[in-house]
């Protein structure tokens, strides 16, 4: 894999269908949403929810959380799609920013499930997020983009010339920190997997999840913009999803201590 990573020269394009273009993005985004589903039909089943309920839901997901990743990316880069205002459609070249998408995504649950049981109903969906964005990822790579700083490690990918950054415009082989986000979110799916075959059905063990998976994604991120070189607003010397991750952070942590002190309260009150 790492050898092959460093001498493979992806292309966006994956093949043609008479006048219709199929790209690699395309094609990864889709895979990923396909058995991100199946993995919260599966935990909805050991719910005992119906999955006609987890596909309405989705629909939704998918489309309101492409319009917030989208218009998340718009807004970093606006001075970019002022100039170039039809670019904002042209999703299959990327610029689907992650954070929008989980602020969006939020938004559609706590709204689409207010009569529900929120909770559960996030802590269902975030671990099909997470396997969703391992496997997502991998569109970064044939996009040619999101990749890091250069590097001379065997892993290193090839970035080609026009889409190299002009101060690395003399460097070859580049961190693949598409490849280090997949695999982090692998393991955070894993995680949250587990956490659901331990689980019993209440709402504490629903907000661990769903908090823990907000905290880690956070986490992850924050660390691997230390390499990624892309364009993105700055304050100070921290990069803006670095700030965005750390209030993420922050606000889960918080959360959770709130919440789990009303749980014990609520609890106490139970024993008198």
């Amino acid at each position: 894999m790492i050898n092959f990573l460093h001498h493979f020269q992806p292309q966006r394009l994956a093949f043609d269908l008479g006048p219709i273009h199929v790209y690699w993005y395309g094609l990864i985004l889709v895979s990923a949403m396909i058995l991100g589903l199946i993995t919260a039909i599966k935990l909805a089943k050991k719910n005992n929810i119906d999955k006609e309920e987890v596909i309405d839901l989705a629909f939704w997901l998918i489309i309101f959380g492409i319009i917030g990743a989208r218009l998340y990316d718009v807004l970093l880069n606006l001075a970019y799609y002022l100039q170039h205002p039809f670019q904002i459609l042209a999703i299959w070249q990327g610029g689907l920013a992650i954070h929008g998408g989980i602020i969006a995504g939020l938004i559609t649950i706590a709204v689409w499930a207010r009569k529900k049981n929120v909770w559960l109903w996030l802590a269902i969906i975030t671990p099909a997020v997470a396997l969703g964005q391992a496997i997502g990822r991998f569109g970064n790579y044939f996009n040619q983009e999101l990749f890091g700083k250069p590097t001379n490690l065997p892993w290193g990918i090839p970035i080609d010339l026009v889409n190299r950054p002009n101060q690395y415009i003399s460097a070859e082989f580049f961190h693949p920190t598409f490849l280090y986000e997949s695999l982090g979110c692998a393991l955070i799916f894993l995680i949250l997997l587990w956490l659901h075959r331990k689980k019993k059905n209440n709402s504490h063990q629903n907000q661990l999840i769903v908090l823990l998976y907000l905290c880690s994604y956070s986490l992850l991120r924050f660390v691997l913009e230390f390499w990624r070189i892309d364009d993105t607003p700055l304050l100070g010397a921290w990069r803006w999803p670095q700030i965005i991750s750390l209030t993420i952070i922050f606000v889960s942590i918080i959360s959770y201590l709130i919440l789990s002190r009303y749980e014990n309260n609520q609890q106490s009150k139970k024993k008198i």
